[in-house]
């Protein structure tokens, strides 16, 4: 991993000067090749329940059925989720219904998020079907924009458009080094679902 800073010895002064503005709710983007950006999300949400704030989770390819490690704890926790597609597109019988799907499902959070009820949303892995032109983008950045001052807006997903880039507040890129799929090792319960 080259170009890291030097971590070999603490830093001396604050990296960088106290925020003065005025706290407001945030667009958070994480893309990139890398494992980690639904998992990211995830520890958000956890984390803003935690402190007493109304969030939801919508997942834009896994479908209404799922029942991974997350949804088992979300459940738990009383954080309301909800699946929204078909599973992977490559696995789709029906890709016109996938893009309905993702459509009504578009539909619904875009409410949630102009409704003002809840404090963060997260649209997990909504980049896919904005990319594939199945949600218009235009309509996702005018709802992120328009949206009320309070509420965190997270999204996920690989290939963020450039425009959303530039909307959002926080983007972090998980970049890929390596990969246990790479050495053959099958997806666990518990780390990749």
């Amino acid at each position: 991993m080259k170009n890291r800073k030097d971590s070999s010895t603490p830093p001396a002064e604050q990296p960088s000067p106290r925020a003065t503005g005025k706290r407001r709710g945030l667009v958070i983007v994480n893309t990139g090749d890398g494992k980690g950006k639904t998992t990211a999300a995830l520890g958000l949400l956890v984390r803003a329940a935690g402190r007493g704030m109304r969030t939801r989770l919508f997942q834009f390819v896994k479908r209404p059925d799922t029942r991974f490690g997350e949804h088992v704890s979300l459940e738990k926790l009383e954080i309301p989720h909800q699946g929204l597609g078909d599973g992977f597109s490559w696995m789709s019988r029906d890709l016109d219904r996938s893009r309905e799907l993702a459509a009504e499902g578009w539909a619904e959070a875009r409410e949630a998020i102009a409704g003002g009820e809840y404090d963060l949303v997260v649209l997990d892995e909504i980049t896919y079907p904005v990319n594939w032109k199945w949600i218009d983008s235009e309509d996702v950045l005018s709802s992120l924009r328009e949206r009320p001052r309070h509420v965190h807006v997270v999204i996920t997903g690989r290939d963020a458009p450039e425009a959303l880039l530039a909307l959002a507040d926080t983007v972090t890129e998980m970049k890929k080094i390596k990969h246990a799929f790479e050495a053959n090792v099958p997806a666990q319960k518990g780390i990749e679902h």
